[in-house]
């Protein structure tokens, strides 16, 4: 990411630096009251890797750094079409807050976002977080019609070991919002028997076969998501399914298969860290189910594997977000136990 140098009441706002590190970590802990430091590493390594798709500025003084903002581009998540900045972390030192530091923090994003193509800023936060909520009133961000939902796993009603019989219910089309939880291996459905233990049989639901995703699904995913969302978003399918057949253990990415044809696909990642959440959480960015294939239990057999994944990472939560017009998904999350969360989604317009 290029420096963008911008001067105001004795701040300057630069790019972070690799070398920043440590401050960013000590001021995110100052706020937190305990340290994020794997999650921040994890947020610098993904700029480093995909510089194009992260805006990430430091706010220093002449005694060091002073406040960071971190952000992401969306590209394709939660069904969107056009380009967006998802904001991640953000923080100022306790005796600059109010200094407007946070704000000029804000417009050096925005800026970078305006000239990359996004039209808007999206962000979350728990409605008991007044201060960070007010922060976002003042920037002008407002509630974003959508609906972030949750679903513990201890809870949900399509986990493998309750689930008897997944026929008949419809598949589902949609969008949810990188890193890993923990080292422990994603549940692989693709291995044959010769390859040593695998857990195929338990992969087979309501006719529809449930592997890890593989490079050879591409074509078919890209074509299903465009008669989804009813444009042709490959770039950023292409990014998610090099990233999740790379990285299996970051992301939970899946495919189902039925009559020997790609079905169905879902694409999850598993995080501590991200909008200052204190515990691992899975994020559905994406499950999509070919039209052809409704009715058959393909989104239902979909989520009961991202449940079994997330066992096995040790991750006990998982979060959507679903815009409050899609009704047909809403419910159809709601059948598998998913509820309303306490966080809320905002969003600002970039003009």
């Amino acid at each position: 990411m290029t420096a963008m140098p911008v001067r105001s009441d004795a701040v300057t706002i630069r790019a972070l630096a690799a070398n920043d590190l440590d401050a960013v970590v000590a001021l995110d802990a100052a706020a937190e009251k305990r340290t994020r430091r794997a999650y921040i590493e994890r947020r610098l390594r993904a700029a480093q890797r995909e510089p194009a798709l992260h805006a990430q500025f430091a706010a220093v003084d002449g005694e060091g750094l002073v406040g960071c903002m971190l952000a992401r581009l969306l590209e394709g998540e939660f069904g969107r079409t056009r380009r967006a900045l998802r904001l991640e972390l953000f923080g100022v030192r306790a005796e600059r807050r109010g200094s407007h530091v946070g704000r000029q923090l804000f417009e050096a994003l925005a800026a970078w976002g305006a000239r990359h193509g996004a039209v808007e800023v999206r962000s979350a936060a728990l409605w008991r977080e007044h201060s960070i909520v007010a922060f976002f009133d003042a920037l002008g961000f407002e509630l974003a019609p959508e609906v972030v939902l949750q679903c513990s796993l201890s809870e949900g009603r399509w986990t493998p070991g309750r689930e008897e019989d997944l026929r008949g219910l419809p598949g589902a089309g949609a969008d949810g919002d990188d890193d890993a939880a923990g080292a422990r291996r994603e549940i692989d459905y693709a291995r044959s028997e010769a390859e040593g233990a695998n857990d195929h049989d338990r992969a087979g639901h309501g006719g529809a076969q449930v592997s890890t995703m593989r490079e050879g699904d591409l074509d078919a995913i890209v074509r299903i998501d465009r008669g989804i969302v009813g444009v042709d978003r490959r770039a950023y399918i292409e990014a998610r399914a090099a990233e999740a057949i790379e990285q299996t253990g970051v992301r939970v990415s899946l495919t189902a298969r039925a009559d020997g044809l790609v079905a169905g696909y879902l694409m999850a990642r598993a995080d501590l860290g991200d909008f200052g959440r204190t515990e691992p959480v899975a994020v559905m960015d994406t499950i999509g189910v070919d039209p052809g294939f409704a009715q058959r239990g393909v989104g239902r057999a979909l989520l009961v594997q991202l449940f079994a994944n997330l066992g096995a990472l040790g991750v006990e939560r998982v979060e959507t977000v679903v815009p409050v017009r899609d009704l047909a998904l809403l419910g159809f999350l709601g059948s598998a136990g998913f509820v309303p969360g306490e966080r809320l989604p905002f969003a600002r317009r970039l003009s």
